[in-house]
């Protein structure tokens, strides 16, 4: 599905991302695990165009992603949820989720998709008409969720879901994480709370100064001495 090879990365002379190299198979939640400051959102804007890399390949289902920009990269079926959500806070929960689905023309599976994240996302349902601004945090996170869904993606990648949220709101979006993945996207996740993660996901990287420095299955990784000294 979606194959990441050598990327190299950085801003102006500052070098991030140092030949990185990892795969998201469809259906499948990888996490990638990392301190601050590793590089894990810098790998995520290369892969959709935020950030262009200086080297290295980005291929989606065998055939080059052309992240050039963000709606390209959209458009070829991959969708990023950022750190800071970037919601559109004055509009409605409503609006919002349709502004997800900007590049698509089908209406009537825009609307049956709609009524479908509604029903994943209740508590958007119940606040339809609020403006985003007025949703808490996790909720919030929910909206940015199924906002990247609208955009139908085989590819999903999360920046910190879990990011400032209540424990009981982090299992709820996990939770639905599984959901979306079982539903065949593959999801790549970034995140802090490697236990959550792990739980979550099949296989993992851990990303230290901008390198792959060990990989595995999720439960060979929970296992690792690094894994529990570092991340748990």
């Amino acid at each position: 599905m979606l194959s990441v090879r050598d990327i190299h990365a950085g801003y102006g002379a500052k070098s991030v991302l140092r030949g990185v190299s990892l795969d998201v198979p469809r259906g499948a939640v990888v996490t990638l695990l990392g301190a601050n400051g590793a590089g894990k959102s810098t790998l995520l804007k290369s892969i959709v165009g935020l950030l262009q890399p200086t080297s290295g390949t980005v291929t989606i289902n065998d055939k080059p992603l052309p992240n050039k920009t963000p709606d390209r990269a959209l458009k070829a079926g991959v969708s990023l949820v950022p750190e800071q959500r970037e919601l559109f806070l004055s509009l409605s929960v409503a609006d919002n989720l349709r502004l997800g689905s900007f590049l698509r023309r089908q209406t009537r599976e825009i609307d049956a998709d709609y009524e479908r994240l509604l029903t994943i996302f209740p508590r958007l349902r119940e606040r339809a008409s609020q403006p985003a601004r007025t949703l808490s945090g996790g909720e919030q996170q929910m909206l940015a969720i199924a906002r990247a869904l609208m955009g139908k993606p085989s590819v999903l990648l999360l920046d910190e879901p879990s990011l400032g949220l209540a424990p009981k709101i982090v299992e709820e979006i996990f939770t639905i994480i599984r959901q979306i993945s079982s539903d065949g996207t593959a999801v790549l996740l970034v995140e802090q709370n490697a236990a959550m993660a792990l739980d979550v996901a099949e296989y993992g990287y851990v990303l230290d100064l901008g390198e792959i420095t060990l990989q595995g299955d999720a439960q060979t990784l929970r296992s690792s001495p690094v894994i529990q000294n570092s991340y748990l």
